[in-house]
Order: C-alpha cells, then sequence, then structure tokens
C-alpha cells in the first residue's frame, strides 16, 4: 500500500470522525473462559489461545504466557502504527525491528 492508496482508505473514516466524533469511539473486548490446570481460554478473533502460568511460575511452557501477549500486543501496535505513518507520510523503511521487554 502506498501513501494515496492509504489516503483513499482513510478518507471517508476521518471525515466521518470530523462530522460526527462519537462515531470514533470504539470499545475493544477479549474474553476468555478460565480452564483446566490453571489456564485461560483466550479468543483471538482468528484462533483460540491458551494463556497459562509462565515456567518461572509453575507453568510448563505449552501454553502462552499473558505477560508475552501483553508484549506481543505492544510490539503489533508500534509496527502497524510505525508503517502506517511512514507509509502516509512516503517516508521508506528499509527494515525496522521493534523489541519490548519486560
Amino acid at each position: 500500500m502506498n501513501a494515496d492508496e492509504l489516503r483513499a482508505l482513510q478518507a471517508p473514516l476521518k471525515a466521518q470522525y470530523r462530522e460526527r466524533p462519537e462515531t470514533a469511539l470504539i470499545t475493544l473486548r477479549a474474553e476468555g473462559r478460565v480452564g483446566e490446570n490453571i489456564t485461560c481460554k483466550i479468543e483471538t478473533g482468528l484462533a483460540r489461545v491458551e494463556a497459562g502460568l509462565h515456567p518461572a511460575t509453575g507453568g510448563d511452557g505449552l501454553s502462552a504466557c499473558s505477560a508475552d501477549m501483553l508484549l506481543e500486543a505492544l510490539v503489533g501496535c508500534a509496527g502497524v502504527t510505525l508503517r502506517a505513518v511512514a507509509t502516509a507520510l512516503g517516508i521508506p523503511l528499509r527494515g525496522a525491528m521493534i523489541r519490548t521487554e519486560g
């Protein structure tokens, strides 16, 4: 996608949000069902993820760690934002790495 395609994609949304700012407010939701063996099954929209204890807290390493999922979400958000802004401004990215730790 180039800058013109991104602007064309976002133009109707930006106009709508200017005319009716309340439509820009969205609520994101996530749900999980508490499972066996100290886990929680989370619907991601694309797949089901089972979150469990990190091995450092007694987990077996077979389930996703919720802290890792949080860091992955931050990387995803930052990466998409970086790419969108670079595209909108016509700045070519030759390579970019985003890393979180905590």
